[in-house]
């Protein structure tokens, strides 16, 4: 697969991108380079990249510079589509050894499986998380990939939580760590979930728990594994204002094409009251007359009435993070020319 990496600054309100060989404005700038292994679901896999492509930019500052690359697991499955798409611009995780990153992001993927060890592309995953451990300053793990991170590093099994985690919920913020520096006492994340890690598991294993929901439990947890800190996120601070509705109405339409028992619940603290009211006439409806010809009558809603508040809260923390890499990328640059001063 050939490289698919951009450059990319976010200076005020005017974002610069450049591809490779293109002249580049910050070249006084330290570059970090932030690997991004985007394993989600063909329906939702060029949002995902868009998603994480964004965050990084607006969080990137003016005084950083970060190059994504593009990864993929070969084991996780693809359509043709989506296939051929990828052949230009991402490059098989197997060619890590030959990268220098300073950061990895690992998305989570659509389970298949009952037990993560049975996915198709766990023996794939798991050498992922050996390999960041060692290579990168730091690595982001999201949702799933947090999940089978805990796993395979402290054999954290995942609890499922009932009716699915689903919406915007309040999370407060644990003071006293750089990655959480900035953020108000509280702040919203969106979740979409079926499982979650318990917070006494991940605090007898040593985690650090940074942010928590009274209703949706840990969000956002850290540890430092071996030369790296890893950085999980059970909700999805990259999602985009339309993420969680998207989400409704494809579960709306897998109910009605039969492909699940149960009507879904819309995501909580998210939709206005007029399109609450709408979901529930809705509901009433398809429940009534179950049909896939129902499907194209699913109600939409306008995107300017779809909350994005977790937004500032979400840039802050990746500019938080960034801003540790980069600190990170500063001491072991002058420890190497210390050493080979001597």
């Amino acid at each position: 697969m050939l490289d698919g990496s951009r450059t990319f600054e976010h200076r005020g309100d005017a974002a610069q991108s450049t591809a490779d060989g293109d002249h580049c404005a910050w070249s006084g700038s330290p570059t970090i380079h932030v690997g991004l292994v985007n394993n989600m679901p063909d329906a939702a896999f060029g949002r995902t990249e868009r998603q994480f492509d964004e965050l990084l930019r607006e969080a990137a500052g003016s005084r950083i510079r970060v190059r994504l690359h593009l990864l993929a697991i070969p084991e996780v499955a693809r359509g043709k589509v989506t296939a051929l798409e990828m052949q230009d611009r991402y490059r098989d995780v197997s060619d890590l050894a030959r990268m220098s990153l300073d950061a990895l992001i690992v998305t989570g993927a659509e389970p298949r499986t009952r037990l993560l060890p049975d996915e198709p592309y766990w023996g794939a995953l798991t050498r992922l998380i050996d390999w960041a451990e060692d290579n990168v300053s730091s690595a982001i793990w999201s949702c799933l990939a947090a999940h089978a991170a805990a796993k395979h590093l402290d054999n954290i099994d995942r609890r499922p939580v009932g009716p699915k985690c689903f919406g915007l919920f309040d999370c407060e913020v644990k003071p006293r760590h750089s990655l959480v520096a900035g953020l108000t006492k509280k702040l919203w994340i969106p979740h979409s979930r079926y499982n979650e890690l318990a917070e006494e598991d991940l605090l007898r294993a040593g985690y650090s728990i940074l942010t928590r929901s009274k209703v949706a439990g840990v969000d956002m947890f850290s540890k430092k594994c071996k030369r790296s800190l890893f950085v999980f996120f059970q909700g999805h601070p990259e999602y985009d204002p339309q993420s969680l509705w998207r989400e409704y109405r494809r579960d709306i339409a897998r109910f009605l094409a039969g492909e699940r028992n149960d009507y879904p619940r819309p995501p909580q603290n998210y939709l206005t009251a007029d399109d609450m009211r709408a979901c529930q006439s809705f509901e009433a409806r398809a429940t009534a007359s179950r049909h896939p010809d129902l499907i194209p009558a699913i109600p939409a809603t306008a995107e300017a009435s779809l909350s994005s508040c977790w937004r500032p809260s979400a840039v802050l923390i990746y500019r938080n993070w960034l801003q540790q890499v980069a600190n990170l990328q500063k001491t072991r640059v002058s420890a190497r020319a210390m050493a080979d001063s001597r």
